[in-house]
């Protein structure tokens, strides 16, 4: 099949690869008709997926009718920040194409608004019922070819499986669901938890904080998610703790990494100065918090990331607060 990939970052690359591993022709699509170019002639994407080569099987291109001119399926892959400004850009060429089916691979929230990325997707596109793929897939072990499995959420099964045979392959496996907002919820709160986490191996702290923070991370993420709709047993799958641990622990993962540098005494505005690639958690964490409040449900360990990151709250600071929380039984709600 022809699949335009809408977004030239390191997972959009990364996905590309694989569709191209499992037989199919991916075009990439990125902003920077420079960058493009330059990405084309090297058969490189050195800001955002660097020391992989790039066969000259998949198409690159700044322009989003090429992209979409014989695409037969499209996957989204553009930061969440940016994913309102892309679609709308992207529309007419979109409905020029016939509307192929459409996968969202993004994990956050519209800033503005709280609408997760499928909600976008059916407003500016008017996509009856996009996919969403989420799961452990740290994009450059993905690129090289490292078995990888992952969620495909939709209320169609038959959008959800056509994209499950589309993805699948001798190292990429793809399992289904119909929890579309939990599997979008599950892919968004972690990033926030993993951020947690690189704080404690920015401070040191070893092993038993560590396991302990993801623990109660996840069951963080599951009482907020439930409370907005979504399933239980989702935050217990793939796009679940299987993303919450890998994104917890590689040091790959650049939200663990924002969370390992701020432990060591970096600043935010040290962090970012120069930084090419995307941490979500950044932007996803005062959706998060709003979400929380407007559900009622408590959100310790994120409120505490939001006071790390935009509040001066001082990492140890933050530790002693979550230590410090009154006492419960651990199935309390």
């Amino acid at each position: 099949m022809n699949v335009a990939v809408v977004g030239d970052g390191g997972w959009g690359t990364a996905l590309a690869l694989t569709l191209l591993r499992n037989g199919h022709r991916p075009c990439v699509w990125g902003p920077d008709a420079a960058y493009v170019a330059q990405v084309h002639r090297t058969r490189r994407n050195p800001k955002f997926l660097p020391g992989v080569d790039i066969p000259t099987a998949v198409e690159w291109t700044a322009d989003p009718s090429v992209v979409l001119a014989d695409a037969e399926a499209v996957v989204v892959v553009v930061p969440s920040r940016y994913m309102r400004a892309v679609l709308e850009r992207f529309a007419e060429a979109f409905q020029a194409a016939g509307r192929p089916p459409v996968l969202s691979a993004t994990k956050g929230f519209d800033e503005a608004t709280h609408e997760r990325m499928t909600d976008l997707l059916i407003a500016i596109w008017g996509v009856a019922a996009p996919a969403v793929l989420s799961g452990p897939s740290i994009a450059p072990e993905t690129a090289r070819g490292v078995p990888t499995a992952v969620t495909i959420a939709s209320t169609d099964e038959t959008v959800a499986g056509p994209f499950q045979e589309l993805f699948t392959g001798d190292t990429f496996r793809a399992y289904t669901s119909d929890d579309v907002q939990g599997v979008e919820l599950g892919g968004a709160f972690k990033n926030i938890i993993a951020i947690a986490a690189g704080v404690c191996d920015g401070l040191a702290f070893g092993h038993n904080a560590k396991a302990a923070l993801i623990t109660r991370g996840l069951a963080e993420m599951t009482r907020l998610g439930v409370s907005l709709g979504a399933h239980p047993q989702t935050f217990y799958g793939l796009s679940g703790i299987g993303d919450l641990m890998v994104t917890c622990m590689s040091p790959q993962s650049r939200n663990r990494t924002v969370g390992e540098r701020l432990g060591r005494g970096e600043t935010l505005e040290q962090i970012l100065d120069g930084m090419e690639q995307v941490a979500e958690g950044l932007w996803t964490c005062a959706t998060a918090l709003a979400l929380a409040r407007e559900v009622n449900v408590a959100v310790p360990v994120m409120e505490q990331v939001d006071a790390i990151l935009h509040h001066g709250q001082h990492p140890r600071a933050a530790v002693l607060e979550l230590m410090r929380r009154d006492r419960r039984p651990e199935r309390d709600t």
